[in-house]
Order: C-alpha cells, then structure tokens, then sequence
C-alpha cells in the first residue's frame, strides 16, 4: 500500500493508494459521518474490490484538527459542498497519477460520503464512470443530483427504513435511472452476518459492468 499525502486546496489530507495488477480500474471511496480512511467497513470493501481487480484509493475526508471539531460539534460532517469539493479535487489528481492515469473511475460512497460522490459525479461527468453508494444520503446532494451522468447503484440495508425513503426519494430526482438495491437483513451499519459481503459483492459486479473496459 502507497500512502500519501495529497494537498488539497488549504489542506493537506492523507490517502491510502492499492494497485492491483492488471488492474480494471480506480475506486475512490468517500467514507461517511465520524469516519475515516481506516473504516473497518470500507477497508473491507475495499478489499473484496481489490479482490475482483480493482484498484482503490482510501482518503481522510478531513484533518486531524477537523476530526476533533467535528466530534464536538458536528458541524463539518454535513457540510457536503466541502466534501465534495475535496473529493473532486483528490479525483482530478487521482486521474493524473502517473500510476493511474487513464483509468476508469468509480466512486464508493457511504452514509453523508455518498451525497459527496454523487456531487463529483456531477462535477466531473467526463472523468467519473461509475458510483456506488452504500447506506447512502443522496438526497443531501442538492441541486446537482440531476446532473449525475454516471450509473449508480444505491445499496441500502432492508432494515434502514429511514434512509431507504431518503434513497426513494433522491432516485426519483435522478435521471440515470440509479439501481435501488436492498441488501436483505441489514441495517444502517450493515453490522449483521453476511450482510457487508453482499454490499460488497453487489458493488464488485456493478463496477464491472458499468465502468469502460481496460
């Protein structure tokens, strides 16, 4: 694994890059609220896609310093405008790696992460090929929803009743017709046996039918 750190705009955060050999393509993953690169549940994914011949990256959406804010105050871990903007811009620098260049781009998304990913979706039509979003907050994405070119699929837990009307509702406003997938006997956290393989599982295929052949 390659870690990094990559300066974006003002700030410098820390990125975990995986290539895998003959790669398909890049994954970005955007994790979500009180989270980080380190994430046991994206870490895992991340793995079972690297398993499938993906390459990922795993970014901290903030600093260390805003970490700690924001476990007091909460005030950046909906601030989706910022991160999305930091993912744009790590993406633009990710399809500008000499070890990447060139390759399709998929985004994973996951809770308050998701609404990010769809906003550079939006944001970067010609370089994101495919998104993923798990336990996802779509319809935080605001205007720019509509603008989302990309195939997406939204995996949500069957028993996250919340956020599945919260993804029935964003997907309605979408017009690439994004794929509702309901991962059977999970919740929010898809903490349940077997549960996070399916998500992950789910994810892998739909990255390898949607994202343009090497």
């Amino acid at each position: 694994m390659d870690t990094r750190t990559l300066q974006v705009g003002e700030v410098e955060l820390t990125a975990d890059l995986q290539l895998v050999p003959g790669t398909a393509g890049l994954v970005v993953f955007a994790h979500g609220s009180g989270s980080s690169r380190r994430s046991p549940r994206n870490t895992f994914v991340a793995e079972q896609l690297q398993a499938a011949g993906f390459s990922t990256l795993l970014f901290d959406l903030l600093t260390t310093g805003e970490e700690r804010r924001d476990a007091v105050d909460a005030s950046l871990r909906f601030d989706i405008a910022l991160l999305a903007g930091r993912l744009t811009e790590v993406v633009d620098q990710a399809s500008r790696f000499p070890e990447t260049e060139g390759l399709p781009i998929g985004l994973f998304g996951a809770s308050t992460g998701a609404a990010a990913a769809l906003g550079t979706a939006a944001a970067r039509p010609a370089v994101v090929d495919s998104v993923v979003s798990r336990g996802g907050r779509p319809d935080l994405t605001g205007d720019s929803l509509e603008q989302v070119q990309a195939p997406t699929l939204l995996l949500v837990g069957e028993e996250d009743h919340q956020v599945i009307r919260y993804n029935e509702a964003a997907a309605a406003k979408m017009t690439v017709n994004p794929e509702l997938s309901i991962v059977e006997g999970a919740s929010h956290l898809f903490e349940e046996p077997g549960t996070l393989e399916e998500a992950a599982r789910r994810a892998a295929a739909w990255f390898t039918g949607t994202m343009p052949k090497q």
